[in-house]
């Protein structure tokens, strides 16, 4: 059995104030795998995701990506170029004047060079039936583009995982089919934050339950 891409091993997550969020989480993630996380809103959802790509200071545990265990701020660096996640807001995803550069950026921090990162951004847009974005500018994108781009910016780099946080939250119901349309098709093993049961369906995700700071089959 091989080894999984990311683990989690009694982690737990102490914020200033003395709240403790995660208490002595462990998780697997391996190829394949499809998960959603749900609980209730301030359970700790995002800062699970973020703990996984090296965003969230450890108060205990261990946490292991691609086949080593990541001690130091330094060590993430690898994760975060084979890990992709979707932030939450898509402001916080989308900082470039258009959506072209947006997401060529990923590519290009992979080290991929302008006419490569050109090319894989172009392939990535038309995978998602995003051509016609290409040069808008991302303050000008819909809330439901602006999701749509904020993941072409993910997948661009070509992730081993996708990390997935509230991805349908604020879409209407055409953009919301077309999003789920996508991730279905999609390779990745991906860890999903929500609570909707048909994206849980669909996707064939495995429901786990964050309370009390820790995760319980669903």
């Amino acid at each position: 059995m091989s080894a999984p891409l990311l683990r989690l091993q009694g982690v737990r997550v102490a914020y200033g104030d003395g709240r403790t969020v995660l208490d002595g989480v462990d998780l697997d993630v391996a190829a394949g795998d499809r998960l959603a996380i749900g609980g209730v809103n301030g359970a700790g959802k995002s800062t699970l995701l973020r703990t996984m790509m090296g965003l969230q200071r450890l108060s205990a545990g261990r946490v292991w990506a691609y086949g080593r265990e990541r001690l130091r701020p330094r060590d993430f660096h690898e994760v975060r170029l084979r890990t992709g996640l979707l932030f939450q807001t898509p402001e916080d995803q989308l900082f470039c004047p258009t959506v072209r550069e947006d997401v060529a950026f990923g590519p290009r921090n992979q080290g991929l060079g302008p006419a490569d990162a050109d090319a894989r951004c172009d392939e990535t847009l038309a995978a998602l039936g995003l051509q016609a974005l290409a040069s808008r500018a991302t303050h000008r994108l819909s809330g439901g583009e602006a999701r749509l781009v904020a993941l072409a910016t993910v997948l661009a780099m070509r992730p081993e995982v996708l990390l997935l946080d509230e991805p349908l939250l604020g879409l209407d119901e055409e953009n919301e089919r077309r999003l789920v349309g996508i991730l279905a098709d999609l390779p990745q093993a991906m860890v999903v934050v929500g609570h909707e049961r048909h994206l849980e369906r669909t996707l064939g995700l495995r429901a786990w339950r964050l309370a009390a700071g820790r995760l319980h089959p669903a």
